[in-house]
């Protein structure tokens, strides 16, 4: 079954606008990630600055560090 002009028309702009929609939310979906890895990204540099702060009260109080070793320490190993 052939499509008339009409429908032809009404699909090819169906296709227009949904393919719209797709990208924009795409271009969503791209900046919220930006948002939760710059989030992530802060959230670990203060985990990291108090972790070394844990650490260097544990060395004056010569006391073991119970939360292990941090990422800096494991690299110098």
């Amino acid at each position: 079954m052939a499509l008339t002009d009409e429908q032809t028309k009404f699909y090819r702009q169906t296709l227009e606008v949904t393919r719209k929609q797709i990208d924009e939310m795409n271009e969503q979906i791209e900046e919220e990630l930006a948002k939760v890895k710059e989030r992530l990204a802060d959230l670990q540099a203060r985990k990291n600055a108090a972790r070394q702060i844990y650490d260097g009260a544990c060395r004056i109080l010569g006391i073991e560090n119970d939360l292990g070793p941090t990422e800096e320490t494991e690299e110098q190993e």
